[in-house]
């Protein structure tokens, strides 16, 4: 927690316009390749909702698109960077059957308060685009050593996750398992993005991967969004319920 504190601290001094602007530090080549980057990222969500409105409509999502998911993904990590047409095309693939395995809990949300999913969504973009853009002005490798302490935090929801499963959970460690999933996968975004700028100097130009990276960072944050949503939603109008009573 002392290394998020510090994070935020040393963010309020350097948050500024002129720091906004303030990419100095970034060669060209790599922003240049950033663009690419987020450009192959918005692409990829746009598939992922087009996913699930195809779920809406024909209720497709379920753990055959989960698994059609991660086979393109797989699919897209062997093929040779080369292939930089049939790379993109399979990031939209497996960006659209994601979309079609969260369909249900859009679904879902569209019957208990359709526009949860917006406020959701924005949510989601705005707090990606806050520590994404922090880690993009801080100094290079700065929260690099994060990436130990998000490794353990995830290795912890592996190990929750798997023991509520087989000797059964509880309302309290679901609410753990949402929060800290997300502080987790915030943090991820700043690491992933100071990862990226440094592979870049580095050589590694592959856009595809990269965007990869950032969406499944993404679409983590707006599902634990959503779920937290529905449920102040959900527990709202069981309050309001009681009252009517």
């Amino acid at each position: 927690m002392e290394s998020f504190t510090s994070f935020f601290d040393s963010s309020r001094t350097r948050w500024s316009y002129d720091a906004l602007k303030n990419f100095h530090q970034i060669s060209p080549v790599v922003q240049n390749h950033l663009k690419q980057v987020y450009f192959t990222l918005c692409c990829a969500v746009v598939a992922s909702a087009v996913g699930a409105y195809l779920h809406v409509l024909w209720n497709i999502g379920g753990l055959l698109t989960a698994l059609a998911s991660i086979g393109s993904y797989v699919w897209l990590m062997s093929t040779p960077p080369f292939e930089e047409q049939k790379r993109v095309t399979l990031l939209m693939v497996s960006a659209l059957f994601q979309g079609a395995y969260i369909g249900p809990l859009i679904d879902l949300a569209i019957q208990v308060e359709p526009s949860l999913i917006f406020t959701a969504f924005v949510g989601t973009s705005l707090a990606f685009a806050c520590f994404s853009a922090a880690a993009l002005v801080a100094k290079r490798r700065e929260y690099l050593y994060l990436g130990g302490m998000l490794s353990s935090g995830l290795s912890v929801l592996m190990w929750l996750h798997f023991a509520s499963a087989i000797f059964g959970g509880s309302i309290a460690l679901f609410k753990f398992e949402l929060y800290f999933g997300l502080l987790v996968f915030v943090g991820y975004v700043i690491v992933d993005t100071q990862e990226i700028i440094e592979r870049a100097h580095f050589g590694d130009l592959d856009y595809v991967k990269h965007a990869m990276t950032l969406f499944t960072d993404l679409a983590a944050i707006f599902v634990r969004i959503l779920v937290i949503m529905l449920k102040n939603s959900v527990e709202k109008n069981e309050k309001k319920n009681k009252r009517k009573e």
